[in-house]
């Protein structure tokens, strides 16, 4: 070992010359395209500012949107990358609307591809693209939405009843809404999406898999054996593997004439009809590529979902004036103690319920900043031109605050017939994203969203415990609150539906 080190000891100083060399080289390329726009000006070797990121994400994005407030956007360095936050909503736009080879392409997290796999809607661009869509456009019919608000309804009527149970059994004592939450939207994501065909074990498995998946997403990206990232992105292709398995299921069921009972089944039944037209298989249909797509729908659904849940209860608890308004319109239109869910028509008839679901979407919009890949040096203003391979971070977050005539207060009216602000700052409702991979599943998000507002209002009285910096926002990689909102429950409603699934 000493004759080794022995060896080694002449070249030292050339080691530490290309070293001092390499990190001189790394901060001028950075400044270079940084140039007067607002961010550090010193980085960490290779590392950047990361270790800041993945420990305080929430006062890290705060920063960048503190530094983008002069010029519209900041930078910053992060493991290699070259960053640039957006803030201003019409330089978002801008991103949105070119997504395109020779400009941007929606990444969805810094190192999406490697952990989500090639087969991918996020993706997706161009006529491939738009392929896509027009396939998946019979699972968002009035005719599908219909099978899965019946789901939907059970399913919260079921965990709302467990979640009952859960709080007599400590009375006073308050419980974390934020993993039950969680579970109950897996379970909705599960049985909406895929329902037959996922047995109560394979269930267990899924869950497993994707809660391994999901705590593990915001990970330094370390593919190496026993590493959070690599876990990840096996739990990954595991879960990948079994929705393809399920689409083959459904094909065969489809082509034997039953009749949708899931969203893989409305579908596969359309690709069966095309394959019987047209003697071929329409693009973008192997097995495996849908698998992949069903995984983009339940990542989008399931923790969007969760994290709008959260800021319903939250929110309703700090603004007693709406919650009472909601308790009046409610009862008025569905009765929980009529053993029904609530109809079609009912659920139009919620109007101000509505304007709160719409409303908690804009004030705590769950997937604040929308990633996407620099392909080709970009001129996004006159003065400053993106370079290529940087990662660009429009804020639906900070867009959400622009525009609107109280975009800093928790107001529904905003959204009422009378005022239409969804209609007028359509451009800073960003929430269900823009241009061409705006999300196709918003109908049924608000659905689900209005559901539990009424229910969960009409059935339970409930109190926030509230704790120092409880309402702080967390990144994980939807946004939450801090606490994870504890509340204690008591029972509101003496009886309502308990029904189950088939």
């Amino acid at each position: 070992m000493v004759s080794y080190l022995s060896f080694l000891s002449p070249f030292a100083p050339f080691f530490v010359t290309f070293l001092l060399l390499f990190l001189l080289v790394e901060q001028i390329s950075y400044l270079r395209k940084k140039r007067n726009v607002p961010g550090s000006n010193i980085i960490l070797p290779f590392m950047g500012n990361a270790i800041s990121l993945t420990t305080k994400p929430t006062s890290f994005w705060k920063v960048q949107a503190d530094l983008a407030a002069s010029l519209g956007f900041s930078v910053n360095y992060i493991i290699g990358r070259f960053i640039v936050f957006i803030r201003n909503t019409e330089l978002s736009h801008l991103i949105f609307a070119n997504l395109r080879p020779d400009a941007f392409l929606l990444v969805g997290h810094p190192f999406g591809k490697k952990l989500f796999g090639e087969h991918n809607m996020i993706y997706m661009i161009g006529q491939d693209h738009k392929d896509l869509r027009h396939q998946i456009a019979p699972n968002f019919t009035p005719r599908a939405l219909s099978t899965y608000t019946t789901l939907q309804q059970i399913i919260i009527l079921q965990h709302l009843r467990s979640w009952e149970r859960l709080s007599s059994e400590s009375p006073g004592k308050p419980i974390y809404l934020r993993l039950l939450a969680r579970d109950m939207n897996l379970e909705t994501s599960q049985t909406v999406f895929v329902g037959r065909y996922l047995s109560r074990e394979a269930r267990e498995k899924f869950r497993d898999d994707y809660n391994l998946f999901n705590t593990r997403l915001m990970k330094l990206p370390f593919d190496l054996p026993d590493f959070a990232f690599r876990n990840a992105r096996l739990a990954v292709e595991r879960l990948v593997e079994t929705l393809s398995d399920y689409a083959t299921q459904s094909k065969k069921r489809m082509s034997e004439g039953d009749e949708p009972s899931c969203l893989i089944d409305f579908w596969m039944q359309e690709t069966v009809r095309e394959i019987a037209e047209s003697k071929t298989a329409p693009p973008l249909s192997r097995d495996v590529e849908i698998g992949s797509y069903l995984f983009d729908f339940l990542f989008a659904a399931q923790d969007a979902s969760t994290s709008l849940l959260l800021w319903v209860v939250t929110l309703l608890d700090s603004h007693l004036d709406v919650l009472r308004r909601v308790r009046e319109e409610v009862p008025r239109i569905w009765s929980p103690e009529s053993d029904t869910l609530i109809s079609a028509e009912q659920l139009r008839e919620m109007k101000y319920t509505q304007t709160v679901a719409r409303e908690v979407i804009r004030y705590q919009p769950p997937a604040a900043l929308v990633p996407h890949i620099v392909m080709k040096d970009f001129p996004l203003t006159e003065s400053y031109t993106i370079p290529k391979g940087t990662i660009v971070f429009p804020s639906v977050y900070e867009s959400s605050f622009q525009g609107f005539t109280e975009a800093d207060r928790f107001e529904p009216e905003q959204f009422s017939e009378d005022r239409q602000e969804e209609v007028i700052f359509k451009r800073n409702y960003l929430a269900f994203g823009a241009g061409p991979h705006q999300c196709v599943g918003q109908r049924y998000a608000l659905n689900h969203l209005v559901f539990f507002i009424a229910m969960f209002i009409t059935v339970f009285d409930f109190k926030r415990h509230r704790t120092e910096g409880c309402d702080e926002i967390m990144y994980c990689p939807t946004i939450f609150p801090k606490d994870g909102c504890r509340v204690s429950l008591s029972q509101r409603c003496p009886r309502y539906p308990n029904l189950t699934l088939n």
